[in-house]
């Protein structure tokens, strides 16, 4: 797999704003919840990721075509942590033309992604 851009809001800002692939921005949440792709074994260690993600996602599930992941995802971030898009980004969220799904579950992942930079020491 290729390299990942790097954790910080630029990148962030490239995923809401569409700048950034689909599977670049699954990587990153990926790579943030712990799943590593083993290229010699073409398999995915979970070593690192929480059990209660690795029992319900042995494979890293595609947050933008899976509900259900993207709602646990939502669910996951901590509450004082919900607004960090507006409070730390300023972004005030997409036009009403703009609210497909696949826009508002990357804005989930970008403020999912932004909650885990915060929790980092």
């Amino acid at each position: 797999m290729s390299e990942l851009p790097p954790l910080n809001s630029e990148t962030i800002w490239d995923i809401l704003n569409d700048k950034i692939d689909d599977l670049t921005a699954n990587r990153l949440v990926w790579h943030s919840l712990g799943y590593r792709y083993e290229e010699t074994t073409q398999i995915w260690n979970t070593d690192g990721v929480e059990p209660l993600w690795r029992e319900e996602y042995p494979e890293p599930p595609d947050f933008i075509a899976s509900r259900p992941a993207t709602v646990k995802l939502t669910r996951s971030i901590p509450k004082e942590n919900k607004q960090l898009l507006k409070e730390k980004l300023g972004f005030s969220g997409y036009k009403v033309g703009e609210l497909v799904p696949r826009l508002t579950r990357r804005a989930t992942m970008a403020n999912w992604l932004l909650s885990y930079l915060e929790s980092q020491p």
